[in-house]
């Protein structure tokens, strides 16, 4: 069933304009990506849910004119945490703390640690490490909408500067790294739509080392 439905998804380059995902499909789409794995369980990043037709015509301007953030009824956006901070880390814990019973020793100890490894070694890296994070969910966002049977078109090209001005990012200490417009494909002017699906030759892109 998973191969059918990574069979079934595309890039759409054309979304209906007409159609809206459904609120439950598209919660069932957060769900999934908030049980992403992340590095040490930090998930650094938030995800914004953009639906107002003013701001999403204004990311696509800043996404050189893409009309699928327009076409489509949803546009998440997947902003990195800026740098990593004893106060970030420190949350981290007592949220883990408060869904296991206390913060214990062990979960002391841990997240200690986890400071002394992440903060100071420099902001570009953890920016980047963070960004890292924010890709693995957004591959289990592309799953789960194939699932569900939506659409969804996984973006690098927007000017992260701008989307952080729009969605006023740098004040919550975040910087836009991808998008992933939701919604339905359209029935033409997709020049992609039915076109095989190319991968490369798994002799090729797989190596066994026994």
């Amino acid at each position: 069933m998973l191969i059918d439905d990574l069979n079934w998804r595309y890039a759409t380059k054309k979304m209906d304009a007409g159609k809206a995902v459904p609120d439950d499909k598209v919660q069932a789409i957060l769900d999934a990506l908030r049980l992403a794995p992340t590095s040490s369980g930090l998930q650094p990043f938030e995800v914004f849910v953009v639906t107002n037709k003013d701001v999403r015509a204004k990311l696509a301007e800043a996404a050189y004119g893409q009309q699928q953030l327009v076409d489509g009824s949803h546009v998440l956006v997947f902003a990195a945490w800026d740098d990593y901070t004893d106060e970030r880390i420190d949350m981290v814990r007592d949220e883990t703390g408060e869904a296991r019973g206390g913060v214990s020793d062990t979960i002391k100890e841990y997240y200690k640690n986890l400071k002394g490894n992440y903060v100071g070694r420099g902001t570009e890296v953890n920016f980047q490490h963070a960004a890292r994070q924010a890709y693995i969910a957004l591959g289990v966002a592309m799953v789960a909408a194939a699932e569900q049977k939506v659409d969804a078109t996984p973006m690098e090209g927007f000017e992260p500067e701008k989307f952080d001005d729009i969605l006023g990012l740098r004040a919550k200490g975040l910087k836009s790294v991808c998008i992933l417009p939701l919604g339905y494909r359209a029935q033409e002017g997709d020049w992609l739509q039915g076109q095989a699906k190319v991968r490369r030759d798994p002799a090729i892109l797989f190596t066994t080392v026994d």
